[in-house]
């Protein structure tokens, strides 16, 4: 319905990750999420085909239009949340801040490689106690002549355990800062996070900080105070109020040629009913409308008037209607709908996670509810 509202261009962006996802992501993902695997191999084609960073500028980045990149990361979720996710980390929150924030010896360093693939990054700002409320941080670094030392420790951390480098928020006498720590810095360790029921096909970790001493150089120097890493988080979920498009197009679309084989009742098939017609229906209105309001903040974001309220609105109102699109299509699969012959329950177990992560479906409310009333209600 909305096809005639991209360019060329977009499209070409479009059927070019939807090609990429078809291929080589939905012949293994069932695996890897049961057998609770990150399939590695990929990492390298994505980042020739300008996955990593795709919005970016420079340094080997694809110069993507916010539109393209949108769909493109809808592309991939179809295929993946947690696939998304990885790619959402590596460009939203380690290539954007070292570019947005970075020096030009650090992005010098950094932005090709991680462009390429050659290298990975993690974004530590989560902490056990400090989710929703990064202004509560523990982690600190002190400044010990030319260096400084950081103690503490952040949890849920997407790639932690297989990045080369991570974007380290700390709390230091002159406010919020952030740090690139390499991986094998003495005092630096990282931890998978077992037991998952979602994001099974990515990596998550916890990061720790033990007297680790990191240069002077190491410090981002543009970024300082909470606004750095928000503006982060800005991009990520930016990209996720795309992807979860993807996951929900893909819930809807097995659960309609499902429906439209599956016979019960004098041998008709379930999609001559008209329950089942309507839970269709409303999914693909859902769908409709969800990719209207990511097409709308993909154009003002690349005209630069996209508002952080704008972006909460995406991410609250499109996660929770793929979620909704997820139970749904798990409903008119019946039984059918619990087995990973299908990915609905895949699917599903992410999408819980997605309305989590990045900022909490009731913490966007408040954000879009401070913005309409001009009073902040998060204490």
């Amino acid at each position: 319905m909305i096809d005639s509202l991209f360019s060329e261009q977009e499209l070409l962006v479009r059927q070019t990750a939807r090609r990429f996802v078809d291929e080589r992501v939905i012949p293994t993902i069932k695996e890897n999420f049961r057998e609770a695997t990150f399939n590695r191999d990929l990492i390298p084609e994505m980042g020739r085909l300008g996955f990593f960073g795709a919005n970016l500028e420079g340094y080997g980045c694809a110069g993507m239009s916010q539109v393209e990149y949108g769909l493109m990361m809808q592309e991939i979720e179809r295929g993946d949340s947690g696939l998304r996710s990885f790619v959402s980390v590596q460009g939203g929150l380690v290539m954007y801040p070292i570019l947005s924030y970075g020096s030009d010896a650090q992005k010098d360093k950094w932005l090709p490689r991680l462009q390429s693939g050659e290298a990975l990054g993690c974004f530590g700002l989560t902490e056990p106690n400090f989710g929703s409320n990064p202004a509560g941080m523990l982690t600190r670094a002190v400044k010990h002549g030319s260096e400084w030392v950081i103690n503490g420790e952040k949890t849920w951390i997407t790639n932690g355990s297989v990045a080369d480098v991570a974007v380290v928020w700390a709390r230091t006498e002159d406010g919020i800062r952030g740090f690139l720590v390499e991986k094998g810095t003495p005092g630096f360790t990282t931890s998978l996070i077992h037991g998952k029921w979602s994001m099974r096909a990515s990596v998550t970790s916890s990061l720790a900080f033990s007297d680790c001493k990191v240069p002077e150089s190491a410090m981002l120097p543009g970024a300082k105070g909470l606004k750095g890493p928000l503006g982060c988080l800005s991009q990520a979920r930016y990209g996720i109020g795309w992807g979860v498009i993807g996951a929900a197009m893909d819930c809807y679309e097995t659960a309609r040629s499902y429906v439209v084989m599956r016979k019960q009742f004098d041998d008709r098939p379930l999609a001559s009913h008209q329950m089942v017609q309507e839970k269709l229906a409303w999914m693909i209105t859902e769908i409709t409308k969800a990719q209207l309001l990511a097409l709308q903040c993909g154009r003002l974001k690349d005209s630069g008037r996209l508002e952080p309220a704008h972006i909460s609105m995406l991410k609250r109102n499109n996660a929770a209607i793929a979620l909704e699109c997820a139970r749904l299509s798990r409903d008119l699969l019946g039984a059918n709908g619990i087995t990973d012959e299908y990915p609905i329950m895949r699917h599903l177990c992410n999408l819980e996670t997605v309305k989590t992560y990045e900022g909490t479906d009731h913490i966007h409310a408040l954000v879009i509810g401070e913005r309409v009333t001009g009073v902040a209600a998060y204490r």
